[in-house]
């Protein structure tokens, strides 16, 4: 096909890509994940823990770290998915212009974005309340 496409009108943007998750706004490399570790701020939840670090970029950033004792791939996977899904979709309630570590302990029960994004709206407030 013509310019690499496809299927799909060339014309038209595709939907999903206006609500996706680029590579930009993940935390990719370990030495990214060591700095936020060592100089970030953390936020204690039920079954993780939030660790957060400003950044200059102009956009938060998230990464993800399943404890080992978190058996299956099957199961870690779907844990990183759920939360990549509540950054994406609720992005507003995780602090901005940040690097954020969502580092999941073996207690983890959480099974949907909006549980996530309910708890992460508690933490963020807690500490917004804390610094005031």
């Amino acid at each position: 096909m013509p310019g690499g496409q496809r299927g799909g009108n060339v014309c038209q943007p595709d939907p999903l890509k206006q609500h996706g998750l680029p590579k930009q706004s993940l935390i990719r490399k370990g030495w990214e994940f060591d700095k936020v570790y060592s100089q970030g701020k953390r936020l204690h939840g039920k079954g993780f823990t939030l660790v957060c670090r400003t950044n200059s970029e102009g956009r938060s950033r998230i990464g993800i770290s399943v404890h080992g004792k978190i058996r299956g791939a099957v199961k870690r996977n779907r844990i990183k998915r759920i939360i990549r899904e509540s950054f994406r979709l609720d992005r507003e309630l995780y602090p901005p212009c940040a690097d954020i570590v969502f580092a999941v302990r073996p207690d983890f029960s959480l099974s949907a974005p909006v549980d996530i994004s309910r708890f992460v709206a508690s933490l963020a407030g807690r500490h917004t309340n804390r610094e005031a």
